[in-house]
């Protein structure tokens, strides 16, 4: 079943409209998250609202929102006040217009959206749309309200659905000029622009997110084991960064390098794939329980330690 919708509304292009809804296309809670503890009584820490002057707490309805115009002086904004500005895209997905999806700066990108139709009705116009956005090969820009501001929004068609990625606005995109204005200008010989080349087409190849695992998710799994079992968490030694002296000695090492690299990445190992399977997976059992055979069985016993932990 997926996912509760952030947002449902209507999608319209023209005359064209449909009932729509948005869920999130990625998700962190697989992630171990920590809480916070009073190192003298091993309790949870926990934040209260207070007054910043008096530092008595603050119930949620004596709290309003408020724009600090100078030091301490602020301009109180009610509820009621901010709903009187909402906009049509409160309700309403509007396209906008169609751009080529090179035109967007990769700066603009904050997060993607899954977009299906809302309930048994509309999935004709929603199929309209989609397609036309498919058989132009374009992004169709339009703008929705979100945690009650409104965004950018750029759809573009994926399967059955469409993908909506939220873009920023340029007032929220700095100027590279700020980063790169003191960047010396070197100049870059044929020899080592060829081995450089040569380096890039030994690596080359096509991107699988599968292959990639997150090891200090690994490592933090191993680290809450270890701790488990009463081991002793002894820091390993950082290795050491060293100053390349010969550039053109570094790039010929790294051909010799990244060719070894390929003959390896090119032969996965039966357990590389086993570690990547199972990242998710505390491989301690709890104590007084035994250790799940299955691998679904596997997984609830991750996610059960992971609280008690």
């Amino acid at each position: 079943m997926a996912p509760r919708a952030n947002w449902k509304g209507f999608l319209r292009l023209s005359l064209v409209t449909c009932p729509v809804a948005l869920y999130p296309a990625t998700s962190e809670s697989e992630k171990i998250s920590f809480n916070q503890l009073n190192r003298q009584t091993g309790h949870r820490i926990k934040y209260l609202k207070v007054d910043a002057d008096t530092g008595d707490e603050v119930p949620n309805e004596d709290m309003v929102k408020g724009y600090e115009l100078d030091k301490g002086q602020y301009i109180e904004v009610s509820k009621e006040e901010l709903e009187e500005i909402a906009l049509e895209s409160t309700r309403t997905i509007e396209i906008d217009e169609f751009v080529d999806r090179s035109d967007i700066d990769p700066r603009y990108l904050i997060r993607p959206y899954y977009l299906r139709p809302d309930g048994k009705v509309g999935h004709d116009a929603f199929a309209v749309i989609r397609e036309t956005i498919r058989e132009m090969d374009k992004v169709a820009i339009g703008r929705v309200v979100l945690t009650n501001r409104e965004h950018i929004i750029a759809l573009e068609a994926r399967d059955k659905g469409l993908i909506g990625t939220l873009l920023r606005y340029p007032y929220e995109v700095r100027s590279e000029q700020e980063y790169f204005d003191e960047i010396q200008d070197v100049k870059v010989t044929k020899d080592m622009l060829d081995l450089a080349k040569h380096i890039v087409n030994q690596k080359a190849g096509r991107f699988d997110p599968k292959k990639f695992e997150d090891h200090y998710e690994s490592a933090l799994v191993d680290l809450i084991n270890q701790k488990r079992a009463g081991k002793v968490i002894r820091p390993k030694e950082r290795p050491k960064g060293e100053n390349v002296v010969d550039l053109m000695d570094a790039l010929r090492k790294s051909v010799g390098g990244a060719a070894a690299e390929t003959t390896v990445q090119r032969k996965p190992t039966k357990k590389s794939k086993k570690a990547s399977a199972g990242q998710k997976e505390m491989l301690m059992p709890i104590a007084g329980k035994k250790p799940a055979k299955e691998a679904g069985a596997k997984k609830a016993s991750f996610k059960r330690q992971r609280k008690t932990a």
